[in-house]
């Protein structure tokens, strides 16, 4: 049995002025995705060029903080929010959702994609290789904070978390988040687009395999107690909004190459 390090939140206090790991988490995924995006750019078929690859990064923070934090309100925790309207803004304490900064990622490709005359798919495709590594930023900034942990568990690495309301051993989820939303998720798409694909493959195959490591990760994961579980006893949020990214997935990559082949 393993204990949670403790390590503060705050990773650097100069006076009022507090800097928390969970921000540096979202710094460290933006500025990663900037270099590899301007990587992507010197592909043939890249869709902007390097110079534009700043502008792209500033439209897809936007779309990640403010669709990420309205995605939360609305999916997780809404109550909280017509309790509170400015725990909205307080965007440090943690709750995002991955899901609302999908949606808001999609508007801000569509939005950036019609300024520079890109086609969405083509944008998208683009994308989604950057967004690996910024996952799993996030997770091990849930990680450092000591929040969505998992359920109780014997296995040798389960981990007692001082912020869980009980001294029970409990799977670190949010360690097998970032090795497969973060890591094995990026390894796979880095490679997969390292060659020319149809347009919306690259796409698909993102939607797939995150959708299939979040709903996997559900089953060992601690619902929000807020919401419990919604069937079964064991069916999740998180898993009923993943199950629609995989349906969507495999038909784009479905479309996708039986367009090629026609």
């Amino acid at each position: 049995m393993l204990q949670h390090p403790q390590i503060d939140p705050v990773a650097i206090a100069i006076g009022p002025l507090k800097i928390h790991w969970y921000g540096l988490t979202y710094l460290f995924g933006f500025v990663a995705g900037w270099w590899l995006g301007r990587l992507r750019t010197r592909k043939p078929w890249s869709p902007i060029n390097e110079e534009q690859m700043g502008d792209l990064l500033f439209y897809l923070a936007l779309g990640v903080i403010l669709g990420g934090r309205f995605g939360y309100v609305l999916f997780y925790n809404f109550d909280a929010f017509l309790a509170d309207p400015l725990w909205l803004l307080r965007v440090w304490e943690g709750g995002m959702s991955f899901h609302g900064g999908l949606l808001g990622v999609m508007l801000a490709m569509w939005w950036y994609g019609r300024k520079v005359g890109s086609g969405f798919w083509r944008m998208a495709d683009f994308v989604a290789p950057l967004v690996p590594l910024g996952l799993g930023a996030g997770r091990i900034g849930n990680f450092i904070n000591g929040e969505l942990w998992g359920k109780p568990t014997d296995v040798a690495w389960g981990m007692v978390f001082r912020t869980a309301p009980d001294s029970l051993a409990r799977h670190p989820s949010q360690l097998y988040q970032f090795a497969l939303e973060g890591v094995a998720l990026f390894v796979i798409l880095w490679w997969f687009s390292s060659r020319q694909r149809p347009t919306m493959a690259v796409s698909g195959l993102f939607l797939v395999c995150y959708g299939v490591f979040r709903f996997l990760v559900e089953f060992v994961r601690q619902p929000d107690p807020q919401l419990g579980y919604l069937a079964f006893d064991w069916l999740t949020m998180g898993q009923v909004l993943s199950f629609p990214m995989i349906v969507a997935g495999a038909a784009l990559m479905f479309i996708a190459y039986r367009r090629q082949a026609r």
